[in-house]
């Protein structure tokens, strides 16, 4: 008998050790570094540095995590699920006056977006300058009139993407960058297109991964047969903050051309 309770003494502990880390891991403040080469980017831009962050969900910016890449970045992108119910709309003001401190802002809608009074979100957003991307694209001209293109797509999981339409509102000979919150935008379009690089979220990596197996793949940089897709495992949780095996992240994007 006493050897029953010294065991599911041991497992309790365990499991409580097991939450404290999962939930510790959720609240982790990440940001990667990494650099892409195209052979197709506009020579005179020389170097585009983005900073991506996707899946906030209910978490707090704070100055501090962005302070290593102060005046790094020359735009942000946020790839949807800025917040979710229950998150208020003065925390969202919050984290995007943290994120104005890095530059001008992108956003496309994410899923959890539509549980608020998307109305009132997408005001507040607009009073504080942010691009909202709703299959629209944003265009940029180096001095010598190359062109790259932000292009973003409204949310796929309530069907109000049309990558149709934001294509028509790009140009046909520019660098375009695709922001979707959903990675599934990849199935539809081809080379024919030529998207250079998608940006997306939504997954999680899985959030909870269970000896290395998950309900999604973890976060990673892809090479499609028709674009390079990055796909992040986020900065936020959905249901209950946290993690195992999936670690949040955000990403410093330094986009060149390849040589």
């Amino acid at each position: 008998m006493m050897t029953i309770i010294y065991i599911l003494g041991a497992a309790i502990v365990c499991g409580l050790v097991l939450l404290i880390y999962m939930f510790k891991q959720a609240k982790q403040e990440t940001i990667k570094e990494e650099k892409l080469a195209f052979p197709e980017f506009p020579a005179s831009f020389k170097e585009v540095s983005i900073f991506f962050i996707s899946d906030i969900h209910r978490r707090k910016l704070s100055p501090d995590f962005i302070e290593p890449i102060m005046g790094k970045a020359d735009f942000v992108v946020i790839g949807g699920d800025l917040a979710e119910k229950g998150v208020s709309l003065s925390q969202v003001k919050e984290n995007i006056e943290v994120l104005k401190k890095l530059g001008l802002i992108f956003f496309v809608w994410g899923n959890n977006d539509y549980e608020l009074d998307y109305h009132e979100l997408d005001s507040m957003l607009l009073q504080n300058g942010v691009k909202i991307l709703d299959n629209t694209a944003f265009k940029f001209e180096s001095d010598t009139g190359e062109l790259l293109e932000v292009i973003g797509v409204d949310d796929m999981i309530h069907d109000r993407d049309d990558l149709r339409l934001a294509l028509q509102d790009a140009t046909k000979d520019s660098f375009k960058i695709l922001v979707s919150h959903d990675p599934k935008i990849v199935e539809k379009f081809s080379e024919e297109e030529k998207i250079s690089l998608v940006l997306s979220g939504h997954t999680h990596g899985g959030q909870i991964r269970i000896f290395g197996y998950g309900p999604h793949e973890k976060g990673a940089i892809h090479q499609l047969p028709h674009t390079t897709l990055l796909v992040s495992n986020g900065f936020g949780t959905t249901m209950i903050p946290l993690r195992l095996g999936a670690q949040p992240e955000t990403h410093l994007l330094k986009i060149t051309t390849k040589i």
